[in-house]
């Protein structure tokens, strides 16, 4: 089956995570496991259109609601995802409706997770990454709050 590539897709970290739009046709599925990735994160109120097209893929579905930030356990949620996904060589999709707030939040989450960067520098790093990224100042204010977070769990406890 042919693969198209899904709206407003960029890796993250390249084999390891990528965001991009709601996925809409079974040529975007079929993309995303030519491209390593095993895991959907859907970060919208429904499923996406046709997911059940590509069982190969497993969808991992987190209810945020749009222009709202992810709950902290949602982030934690989404973050452990990544990690075992990752550790097993399997890269991971996340999206919501464009692929800008939700998606942004929990990118700019793991940038800080795993790069070290402070929500600030993570902000700016998805936002150039893939502009118009993290709406909203909520959104903005739980990738800090998650840097503060990240920063009380002491050194050899950092899990997911």
């Amino acid at each position: 089956m042919a693969s198209v590539t899904p709206a407003n897709f960029s890796w993250v970290a390249v084999d390891q995570l990528a965001g991009m739009a709601c996925p809409t046709m079974t040529a975007h599925y079929q993309y995303l496991l030519d491209n390593g990735m095993k895991h959907l994160v859907c970060l919208c109120e429904s499923k996406p259109p046709n997911c059940e097209s590509c069982p190969a893929l497993v969808l991992h579905h987190i209810n945020v609601t749009d222009f709202c930030p992810p709950r902290p356990e949602q982030i934690d949620g989404f973050l452990a995802i990544v990690e075992r996904a990752n550790a097993k060589g399997e890269g991971v999709g996340v999206h919501c409706m464009h692929g800008l707030g939700r998606t942004g939040t929990m990118l700019a989450c793991f940038l800080v997770r795993t790069r070290a960067l402070d929500g600030r520098r993570a902000i700016d790093e998805i936002r150039r990454l893939r502009p118009g990224s993290i709406e909203t100042t909520e959104q903005e204010t739980s990738v800090h709050e998650f840097y503060q977070r990240h920063l009380q769990v002491p050194a050899g406890k950092n899990t997911v």
